[in-house]
């Protein structure tokens, strides 16, 4: 005697097997496959019947029985190895399918995580349901998940060559139109009203993603920072860090807490003037200085409340001079439209207006152009140990964190 038998699995998928079973409770068992959807399964039970009925003889005679084939398509060199970096970084340690297939599947396309059971259908793994996502989700935050893949990122790096971290933040929107206490619109560098969080990101130099975490919507940037340095840091029990940071961490007294709290750093500079070391350089060699070159002066930001020890590095390139210029050209034409009344009058550095009629402030043009190409880096590092081009070098791995934000 044989019949077909479906079988929940653990991933969610219906196993169909043929069972025989003889006189004496004799069984034996043929797997014939597991589906995903009803259609797979209605195939596969189709195919399991044909297992049973094979070689008996049609009961109409000149009539060929007839043949199913179960065909499935699955992106198994894809998937397999995804499901393999996942092992390799650690990751196994979350006894979640629902959730390790969710995040494999925005790894492939980035989307909402209800559009990602079309994601992996397409791949041909099973999707499981909705409220098999949402389950998976409240585990997640009941049982710590980011706290746990945090440790398992750093276990994967080891704390050789964590002596200097990039940190940077992105913001991320949502489609509702009522905030709460942590969906709150804030700043926007695209002056979005929705209602947003901040999201603040720590990498090693290669990218690879250290320690996330989220924040109000309408919290200053410069305020993220230390709240995440110092819990990796406590975390892992690391010290002789040094964090890098662009210009939007910059301020008196962020930098200042940061060194208070016995961290090293390296953050962006807006140049808004002409540095004095290349102005007196200039004005004593009697030429405009080099591609490459570089430059370092104390650093001071009006009047500094407490003493600090700081430097600033400038280095000019001839390249981003060129773009500096370029830009600044499409700033005059536009200031000029403004000054011409054949454009609204609008936010422009470029624009003075004095007795309600708007004119190109040349002065400032001038200036803009003499401190085009020019970039600033402060630290606190000890120059006399650290070479200023290390510290530039150490700035530009701040890429890396563009790079891990897109791929997260």
């Amino acid at each position: 005697m044989a019949y077909v038998r479906r079988v929940g699995t653990a991933s969610g998928a219906v196993a169909v097997q043929v069972v025989w079973s003889e006189h004496g409770g004799r069984k034996d068992m043929t797997h014939v496959g597991s589906g995903c959807s009803e259609v797979e399964v209605a195939l596969l039970v189709a195919e399991a019947d044909r297992l049973i009925h094979a070689g008996q003889d049609s009961l109409f005679p000149g009539e060929g029985g007839s043949t199913v084939e179960v065909v499935r398509t699955f992106s198994s060199v894809l998937w397999d190895a995804l499901e393999q970096l996942w092992v390799q970084l650690g990751f196994g340690l979350l006894d979640d399918e629902v959730f390790r297939r969710l995040v494999l599947a925005r790894v492939v396309e980035p989307t909402s995580k209800l559009d990602s059971i079309r994601v992996l259908e397409d791949l041909g793994v099973c999707s499981g349901s909705v409220s098999g996502i949402y389950r998976s989700l409240r585990r997640c935050q009941e049982q710590d998940y980011r706290g746990l893949l945090q440790r398992a990122c750093f276990a994967h790096v080891g704390s050789n060559g964590l002596g200097l971290l990039l940190y940077d933040v992105t913001t991320l929107y949502f489609e509702v139109h009522q905030e709460d206490d942590y969906r709150i619109p804030g700043y926007s560098k695209e002056r979005r009203l929705e209602p947003q969080i901040i999201v603040g990101l720590l990498v090693n130099v290669d990218g690879f993603p250290l320690a996330v975490q989220s924040f109000e919507g309408n919290k200053a940037e410069t305020l993220t920072i230390l709240p995440v340095v110092e819990a990796f840091v406590s975390d892992h029990d690391l010290s002789g860090v040094t964090i890098v940071a662009d210009a939007g961490m910059l301020s008196e007294t962020n930098l200042g807490v940061l060194e208070d709290a016995g961290f090293k750093f390296i953050v962006g500079s807006r140049v808004k003037k002409t540095p004095y070391s290349i102005s007196e350089y200039t004005t004593s060699v009697g030429k405009p200085v080099t591609d490459g070159q570089v430059f370092v002066e104390n650093w001071t930001q009006g009047t500094l409340t407490k003493p600090r020890d700081w430097n600033v590095v400038y280095q000019y390139r001839q390249k981003r001079a060129s773009l500096d210029l370029r830009n600044i050209d499409k700033q005059i034409a536009k200031a000029l439209q403004v000054s011409e009344g054949t454009r609204p009058v609008s936010t422009n550095r470029f624009v003075s207006i004095r007795g309600g009629q708007p004119s190109i402030n040349t002065t400032l043009v001038e200036q803009a152009r003499l401190r085009a190409g020019i970039k600033g880096y402060i630290t606190n590092l000890d120059l006399n140990i650290t070479d200023p081009q290390q510290i530039i070098t150490a700035y530009h791995q701040l890429f890396e964190v563009e790079t891990s934000f897109r791929n997260e």
